[in-house]
């Protein structure tokens, strides 16, 4: 199976367990997500199925959109309300005003300290692994990007907030370093991801959902339509001929009118085929072959139009 499915992760289990269920929900062994969640988040899992597996590249940078609550007044190991306090709990007074003034610091490009609970490596090993055995966690500065963080509502000590960010950004690290500006403790008390590059909560299915629709051979209903999949790259339908010189990783002729640098290339309406990349002018080569299987028709000159 060639697929892509947006799942609706529930808050406990790892994205890793999602993708071994979905695995034996599908009966399929190559399954990957785009995006780690953490076990207390929940929200928008991609996961690329089969050969689209080797779409994730293009997916390295996307931007990822968050609801959640940020809760003032103590500090977690974790930076989330999976972990344990930090000290305390401390008195809050807060302001809406005030704190949106604080939030809006916390926008543009700046160094982000990734939470020692993090699969970030230390010498091999992840973080989150040394933490447990309460070791040393010395993490790097990376470079994080928030391109929108509002501060929708505060209720006592509770602030709703709503964000998107760049690739590599944790909002658990945003939450407690918002804390320790403030001199109260902070950390992410839940988390909601509503969308990752085109794939929106909208469109996300429980894998009680992708489970009944398997067992009543209906899965076609809960998958993205390949044609939604990379918005950016025009698509093209190839002729029965063409489709047989990509599948063997030949450059073809595309009649594509977009000027686009790639395109996504189909057999049929949803087959995807392949991502090719212009050479010039239309003559295009498969830089990723999805197809399997064998060639549908004999090799043709590469001058063969596409219908």
């Amino acid at each position: 199976m060639n697929a892509v499915l947006i799942i609706a992760k529930p808050s406990g289990p790892t994205s890793h367990d999602v993708v071994n269920r979905v695995r034996r929900i599908l009966r399929e062994r190559s399954v990957g997500h785009l995006g780690t969640l953490d076990p207390l988040a929940t929200g928008v899992l991609p996961l690329l199925i089969g050969n689209l597996t080797r779409l994730a590249q293009f997916y390295a940078a996307s931007e990822k959109s968050y609801e959640g609550v940020i809760r003032f007044g103590f500090a977690t190991d974790t930076y989330d309300a999976d972990g344990e306090p930090s000290g305390p709990s401390q008195p809050v007074s807060l302001s809406l005003d005030p704190l949106r003034k604080l939030a809006s610091h916390f926008q543009g490009r700046f160094e982000q300290i990734p939470p020692p609970f993090s699969a970030k490596k230390i010498q091999g090993v992840p973080a989150y692994k040394l933490a447990r055995r309460h070791q040393e966690v010395a993490l790097k500065p990376v470079q994080v990007e928030v391109k929108e963080f509002e501060i929708i509502t505060l209720e006592g000590e509770r602030a709703v907030f709503r964000a998107q960010v760049a690739s590599g950004t944790y909002m658990r690290t945003i939450a407690h370093d918002m804390g320790q500006q403030l001199g109260c403790g902070a950390h992410l008390e839940s988390l909601c991801r509503t969308a990752v590059a085109e794939f929106q909560l909208t469109n996300a299915h429980s894998l009680e959902d992708v489970e009944r629709a398997m067992e009543k051979g209906e899965i076609e209903g809960v998958l993205v339509h390949p044609r939604e999949i990379l918005p950016q790259f025009p698509c093209v339908t190839a002729t029965e001929e063409v489709t047989a010189l990509i599948r063997n990783g030949r450059a073809v002729n595309l009649p594509d009118l977009s000027r686009a640098r790639q395109v996504k290339v189909f057999h049929g309406q949803r087959e995807l085929i392949a991502i090719a990349t212009r050479v010039a002018g239309t003559l295009f080569h498969p830089k990723i072959v999805l197809a399997s299987g064998p060639a549908l028709a004999a090799p043709v000159p590469p001058s063969s139009a596409v219908r």
